[in-house]
C-alpha cells in the first residue's frame, strides 16, 4: 500500500524531456534538396571503377507467397526468403537497391503465385528496370504436403525445404535451377548384417539440386513432387507426421527390409534423376545423423548429362 502511494506521487518529466535526457537533440539546419530529381544520384555515376561486378543486390528478403502443388494442399501460403542480383559494368558505380523490393511489392499486390513462368517474367522486367543485361532471382521456402499413415490412413503435414532460382541474360536467355531438401529414415546395412537381432537407424537429409532443361513446362509436371519422390522412394522408410502402432510396425519393418548406406542413397537418387528427361544437371547429397556415433555420415554425386554420359 505504501509503495502504491509512493508511485502515485512520482511525477515523470514530459516525453520530450525524457528523450532529451537520453541524448536526443533538436534537428539542425537543412541545406540539401528534398526533391528526388534535385538529389545527387551516386549509384548512377559513370567512371572507370576498375572491375565489373558479377552480382550485386539484396538477400534475406522475407515475403509472403502463394505456392501451387500437385500434392495436397494444392495451393498454400508460405513465407519466401528472396535474393535478387544483377551484374554491374565496370563503368557503373552501383545498382538501385530499392528497385528490387519495389518490383516485389508490385507483383505481390497483383497476387504473387510463385512459379517458374512468373519468375522468368519478373527477372526479365527487373533487368530492364535496372538497365542491366541480366538479373537473377532466388526464393527459398518450406513446402508442405500431406502424408498418410501407411496402415491407419491418418493424415498430417510434412514439409520439405524448396529453392527456385531463375537467371536471365539478354544474350543467352534463362537458366533455371531448383532444389529440394527432404528428411528420410535410413537403416544401417552393416548393423543389420553383423547383429543377431535389430539394427540401428538414423534420420537422413537428402538434398537435390537440379538444372532444368530449356523446354521444361511445369504445367505438365510438378518438379517438387518428382524430386521428393526420388528422395523418399529410395530411403529405408519415409517420415510420417502421424503414426499409430500399426503404422509404426509397418514403417519399422519396411526400414529393416530396405537397409541403406549413405553411399547407397546418393547412387539410388542419382539413378532416378538420370532418368528424368527434364533434369539436365544434378547434384545429390545425403547427410545421415548417426544414432550410435557423434559424427554424421555424408556422400554426394554431381552429374551433368550434357558432358558426363
Amino acid at each position: 500500500m505504501k509503495m502504491l502511494e509512493a508511485d502515485q506521487k512520482r511525477k515523470l518529466p514530459s516525453k520530450r524531456e525524457r528523450h532529451k535526457l537520453f541524448g536526443s537533440v533538436q534537428p539542425g539546419p537543412k541545406t540539401k534538396p528534398t526533391e528526388k530529381d534535385k538529389m545527387k544520384d551516386l549509384q548512377n555515376t559513370k567512371n572507370d571503377f576498375l572491375f565489373k561486378i558479377d552480382a550485386v543486390g539484396i538477400q534475406n528478403v522475407k515475403h509472403p507467397i502463394v505456392v501451387q502443388s500437385a500434392l495436397k494442399p494444392y495451393q498454400q501460403t508460405t513465407i519466401g526468403t528472396f535474393e535478387f542480383t544483377s551484374s554491374i559494368a565496370q563503368d557503373s558505380k552501383g545498382t538501385n537497391m530499392s528497385r528490387f523490393t519495389e518490383q516485389l511489392h508490385q507483383y505481390y499486390e497483383n497476387g504473387f503465385i510463385i512459379d517458374l513462368n512468373t519468375m522468368k517474367k519478373f527477372v526479365a522486367e527487373l533487368s530492364d528496370r535496372l538497365k542491366q543485361t541480366d538479373a537473377s532471382m532466388k526464393v527459398t521456402f518450406p513446402w508442405f504436403y500431406e502424408r498418410k499413415g501407411p496402415q491407419s490412413d491418418l493424415t498430417g503435414l510434412n514439409h520439405a525445404d524448396v529453392s527456385m532460382k531463375v537467371t536471365y541474360n539478354k544474350d543467352t536467355g534463362f537458366t533455371i535451377e531448383v532444389s529440394l531438401e527432404a528428411t528420410i529414415t535410413t537403416l544401417c546395412p552393416c548393423s543389420k548384417e553383423i547383429s543377431e537381432y535389430s539394427a540401428h537407424n538414423q534420420r537422413g537429409n537428402v538434398k537435390i539440386v537440379t538444372t532444368l532443361t530449356d523446354d521444361f513446362n511445369e504445367d505438365d509436371i510438378d518438379w517438387k513432387e518428382s524430386l521428393l519422390e526420388a528422395a523418399e522412394s529410395n530411403a529405408s522408410a519415409r517420415i510420417h507426421p502421424v503414426l499409430k502402432r500399426p503404422d509404426e510396425k509397418m514403417v519399422t519393418e519396411q526400414a529393416y527390409e530396405n537397409p541403406r548406406f549413405v553411399e547407397d542413397m546418393v547412387r539410388l537418387v542419382a539413378a532416378d534423376l538420370f532418368e528424368m528427361p527434364f533434369v539436365q544437371k544434378f547434384k545429390v547429397s545425403c547427410v545421415n545423423e548417426e544414432s550410435i556415433h557423434l559424427h554424421d555420415a555424408v556422400a554426394s554425386i554431381t552429374f551433368d548429362k550434357r558432358t558426363d554420359i
